[in-house]
């Protein structure tokens, strides 16, 4: 029985050394860079864009849509600036000679539209049924400088409308939700193949567009797009050649 004791406190004093001669001998070896977390790639989600003016006629535009954004935004529904620089994107790449809007509001929208218009040598169509707005609308087009290339309708567009007859390059949508399917309804049959019906609020009102939703989304004659997801949304439909 004693001579088993000793085995095991023989055993023990040895493990003890063994443990104390491992971590000394880790002391003196270097230890392995720590891992550090993956560089998030700068992509262009880090990038802050804005727009650029390429003359004194564009930095003029640009300031009037600055000064109607800090001042006279609020109650008008305007469209964020990024959907506004958007709308200007796909009517110059797409060299729109006739765009409709329904909404014309304080004129925000239209004076983007203007951006490019004074480069394709079109024009814009633009129905707004509030006489307040579209006055301080006509006034905002004529500081822009851009009153020659829009025409403002006052009235219930979705009378208005059927007036109607030369062909659409660019139906842009930005009025009352629900009369959404009602203006595809009416104006589809004008828009050229090729051509684009833009809906805005197609995240923030999508609840009351869901007629209008289905309809450009079920269509094999149309193909549909969401962008600009938040905070508004912008639903962009081809008419398919």
């Amino acid at each position: 029985m004693a001579g088993r004791k000793m085995k095991l406190g023989v055993l023990a004093v040895l493990a003890v050394s063994l443990v104390g001669y491992i971590a000394t001998a880790q002391q003196g070896r270097p230890r392995p860079p720590r891992q550090r977390p993956a560089a998030r790639d700068m992509g262009a989600d880090t990038v802050k864009s804005a727009a650029i003016p390429a003359s004194d006629e564009e930095k003029k535009i640009l300031e009037v849509l600055s000064v109607m954004r800090a001042k006279e935004s609020r109650g008008m529904m305007n469209v964020p600036a990024d959907d506004g620089r958007l709308l200007r994107v796909l009517a110059e790449s797409l060299g729109a000679k006739n765009v409709v809007e329904i909404g014309t509001s304080n004129g925000y929208s239209g004076v983007w539209f203007a951006l490019a218009l004074r480069k394709t040598g079109g024009k814009l169509t633009t129905y707004e049924i509030d006489k307040g707005r579209a006055a301080l609308a006509r006034k905002n087009f004529k500081r822009a400088g851009v009153e020659k290339y829009i025409t403002l309708i006052e009235g219930d567009a979705h009378k208005e409308v059927t007036k109607l007859t030369e062909k659409i390059d660019i139906l842009f949508m930005d009025a009352d939700k629900a009369g959404y399917v009602d203006y595809l309804k009416k104006l589809l049959p004008l828009v050229r193949p090729g051509g684009l019906i833009i809906a805005h609020n197609t995240t923030s009102h999508g609840k009351s567009m869901q007629p209008y939703l289905k309809a450009v989304t079920t269509d094999k004659n149309l193909e549909t797009l969401f962008l600009n997801v938040k905070p508004a949304g912008v639903g962009v439909t081809l008419k398919k050649r």
